[in-house]
């Protein structure tokens, strides 16, 4: 192996220490990210609650997308310079091999995050839904009800109230036109 690596000339060393290197830390990070490790946390433990949109977006430049890069910039060049390509050619299309690389698993990662949402119900989006009476709401705010309705793409049972002069029933088609201080859905019959 010595023998090998000694024979190599400095562009082929350069290019195979990349590679092999890059390739250990880079599918030591691949193995984090699918068991749960936070590799872009290499720098220690903070406890910090931030309220509101915390989201980072696209993310060009991270560790995992250098290890990226350089894993592919470097088995890429070997595969030129195994197949005879000059120099100036083995760089170019290493490093357009290596963009092109980090540019994807930018775009995996910025969309894998946007799959991940809190699950916190805002009652606020349920405002001009329509739903179904689950259980009877009594006329003029009498009885409470419950109503069967789409919000944040999850289909949920939310306590109801109504204005109507008559009682509504199961299976009678709402919208909601109010939401009191206190989370109960006022809702009115649709096709009276």
């Amino acid at each position: 192996m010595e023998q090998w690596f000694a024979a190599l000339s400095l562009f082929e060393k350069i290019y195979w220490v990349t590679a092999l290197i890059s390739s250990a830390i880079f599918l030591v990070l691949i193995v984090m990210t699918l068991v749960g490790g936070d590799a872009d946390d290499l720098g220690g433990d903070v406890d910090v609650e931030i309220e509101g949109d915390t989201g980072i977006g696209f993310q060009f430049l991270s560790f995992k997308n250098l290890m990226g890069f350089l894993t592919i910039f470097g088995w890429s060049g070997i595969a030129c310079i195994e197949n005879g390509l000059s120099k100036p050619i083995t760089v170019l299309i290493s490093v357009i091999c290596g963009l092109i690389m980090m540019t994807a698993m930018a775009a995996l990662f910025y969309y894998l995050a946007k799959l991940q949402s809190s699950g916190t119900l805002k009652l606020k989006n349920a405002l001009g839904q329509i739903g179904e009476v689950y259980l009877t709401i009594g006329a003029n705010r009498s009885r409470i009800g419950k109503v069967s309705i789409n919000v944040q793409g999850t289909l949920r049972e939310l306590e109801a109230l109504t204005d109507e002069d008559k009682d509504l029933v199961q299976s009678n088609v709402v919208k909601v036109k109010e939401i009191t201080a206190n989370g109960i859905l006022i809702v009115e019959l649709l096709n009276k």
